[in-house]
């Protein structure tokens, strides 16, 4: 039988919880690492409708990117979703910033394989920042539509400084202040969840576009193939994709 921490251990071989960020809180955030596993709910997000629906799902387990628990606990609601893991007695692993930051598996890898980036390596500057190249020179209107469907998302926000890419930088979500680092190497155009007005300008006034496809788009990307690594490795669980979570960001 699998248990959680065998799946813990799996984690540790490609995306190591010391690798994380120094302000991050990743690994085993609720339950016991002993326990066995046959079902894992797998989301971007943990919230009270992911836990129903891993509850309804007999699912022992649930995987997240973000942490269910961030800061410290100073008051446990009964509606709180570390409070109804327990309740259920449904366990919580979080891989956060050791998953953005993973060279051999991980969400900006997937994110940039999505969007036809070759030959990815994380970059030497910056935080989380990684880069590759298209196969040839793209328009840049062509390529922002091109990871609008690769991402599924149902609108996005670009800049065409330069009106045709080829180097493509990529760091997911909160990923806007890597433009900085994006230009130090010369990359076209940076490809983020979120950036902030200030970084924009800076975008224009470095050359470097960006495509701001939003945190969750930016970041789901990586959930199938983690699906897949997992069922690969663990054939005895059944790991499905959350229906629950979504930002619910609509466009007009």
């Amino acid at each position: 039988m699998t248990t959680i921490n065998d799946i813990y251990d799996f984690f540790e071989s490609f995306a190591p919880t010391e690798s994380a960020m120094n302000f991050d809180n990743v690994g085993l955030l609720v339950g016991d690492k002993n326990a066995t596993v046959t079902k894992v709910l797998v989301s971007l997000d943990i919230t009270c409708e992911v836990v129903n629906e891993a509850q309804k799902l007999g699912c022992e387990l649930i995987i997240s990117h973000h942490p269910v628990i961030f800061n410290p606990i100073k008051r446990l609601d009964t509606n709180s979703v570390p409070y109804l893991l327990a309740r259920h007695g449904i366990s919580a692993l979080c891989m956060h910033t050791n998953l953005d930051l993973s060279e051999d598996f991980g969400v900006n890898l997937c994110l940039a394989n999505a969007i036809g980036a070759k030959n990815v390596v994380k970059s030497d500057k910056g935080e989380c920042l990684f880069v590759g190249e298209l196969e040839k020179e793209t328009e840049m209107k062509a390529f922002a539509e091109n990871v609008k469907s690769a991402l599924d998302c149902n609108g996005l926000r670009y800049t065409d400084v330069k009106k045709c890419v080829k180097k493509v930088a990529v760091s997911s979500g909160s990923g806007g202040s890597e433009i900085f680092a994006a230009a130090q190497i010369g990359a076209d155009v940076l490809v983020t969840g979120e950036i902030k007005h200030h970084e924009i300008n800076a975008a224009n006034e470095l050359g470097v576009n960006i495509v701001d496809a939003g945190h969750f788009k930016s970041e789901d990307i990586v959930i199938l193939p983690l699906i897949n690594k997992l069922s690969d490795n663990f054939s005895d669980v059944i790991f499905t994709k959350s229906k629950a979570y979504s930002d619910n960001i609509k466009f007009i």
